[in-house]
């Protein structure tokens, strides 16, 4: 909803852009909204000041004043706070009720194929078509960052390890997201050549311990890392944070990733990734390019940085 500076009633609202809700967009406040938002600011403030007898009368003769009488109209249709807060498009860093505004802000969520692959000939398959659409790029000097994401088992036992890396997702856009079962097909060498390639950018928030990761259980190095949280400090500036996909959404998009210990922490080495499983992989990698477009557009912060490349270093061989 984006309410401008609208008259009702002779009287002005004040701008309400960005409002997260889920009433239809563009729909005015009514006057009925407008009262029952006055009745709840009403009582809260008189809840909590002391009440007497005295100042209610004191109340009630100055609310009869001529003068005070468009400034009692335009007090009343003053949003709370806790609403006008929401206007922001980092609201859940300004109004008190923190949960609450990050419940209200839209769920992101991967819209388009999810192109799911478990065996040997499907990742290959996936694999080529990759390099097709990146070779194509290439040749119309056009760089394309690709969402890179892993998941894996988890173990809850002490002197356990967790599971070797069972999924890896890939997305180029907002059209398609590669989800590869890696558990069950391995890494064909097309796949290989895709992650050991510099030249192919893979984005994400931590990349360099997923990168870890898939060279501990593949023994494979993935090279051309752009680390989100290192790009989002040098365009955001002040004091380093270390990012992670949820936060960075919330901070640059306004928008929710969820991330439910249900799936997250689920079976990977499933024989079959569930519809949840697919859309939850398919969307971290979609995150993470959507904020690699949303941090680039950034203006630079003005400050001095020691580090002026922007890359991860490559994971070493060990």
């Amino acid at each position: 909803m984006n309410l401008q500076h609208q008259p009702q009633n002779g009287v002005v609202l004040p701008p309400l852009s960005s409002f997260v809700c889920d009433w239809e967009q563009d729909e005015p406040f009514s006057e009925e909204d407008l009262r029952a938002i006055e009745a709840i600011e009403s009582r809260f403030y008189n809840n909590k000041r002391p009440f007497s007898d005295s100042s209610a009368a004191k109340d009630d003769a100055d609310d009869a004043s001529p003068d005070n009488s468009a400034r009692r109209s335009h007090r009343r249709r003053r949003l709370p706070r806790s609403l006008v807060a929401l206007q922001h498009p980092n609201a859940h860093s300004l109004s008190p009720c923190q949960g609450y505004s990050r419940m209200r802000l839209p769920v992101i969520k991967f819209a388009g194929q999810i192109m799911y692959s478990r065996t040997f000939a499907d990742v290959e398959k996936s694999a080529e078509k990759l390099l097709k659409i990146l070779e194509e790029k290439k040749r119309q000097m056009v760089q394309i960052p690709l969402g890179f994401d892993i998941e894996w088992k988890p173990s809850f036992r002490s002197g356990v390890p967790p599971g070797k890396v069972a999924v890896m997702q890939i997305c180029h856009g907002t059209s398609h997201c590669h989800v590869l079962h890696l558990i069950h097909s391995g890494i064909p060498k097309n796949l290989q050549i895709l992650l050991e390639d510099p030249l192919i950018l893979k984005v994400g928030a931590g990349i360099r311990g997923d990168a870890a990761k898939v060279f501990r259980d593949y023994k494979i190095s993935v090279k051309g890392l752009e680390d989100l949280s290192f790009h989002a400090n040098r365009k955001l500036g002040g004091s380093p944070n270390q990012w992670g996909l949820a936060s960075l959404a919330e901070k640059l998009l306004s928008k929710q990733l969820k991330k439910p210990n249900k799936i997250r922490l689920g079976n990977w080495e499933t024989p079959v990734l569930s519809k949840e499983q697919l859309q939850y992989a398919a969307t971290d990698a979609f995150a993470s390019w959507h904020l690699f477009q949303a941090i680039k557009d950034l203006p630079e912060a003005q400050v001095e940085s020691t580090d002026k490349s922007g890359k991860v270093e490559d994971v070493p061989q060990q």
